[in-house]
């Protein structure tokens, strides 16, 4: 890790941001994917709001 942290500098011109791959840019904008997400964080939320009472 520390041979990576040595070659990267983060204000020089070979630096780039990462490019998202076709099946990312697919899971952002899939509506079924995002409803199924949605689902998931709300029953997270609700256990810990459950716990805290």
């Amino acid at each position: 890790m520390k041979q990576i942290e040595e070659r990267v500098k983060p204000y020089d011109q070979n630096f780039t941001t990462m490019v998202p791959t076709g099946f990312v840019k697919f899971m952002r904008t899939c509506i079924l994917w995002q409803i199924i997400r949605f689902i998931v964080i709300n029953i997270k939320m609700l256990i810990v709001v459950r716990k805290s009472h």
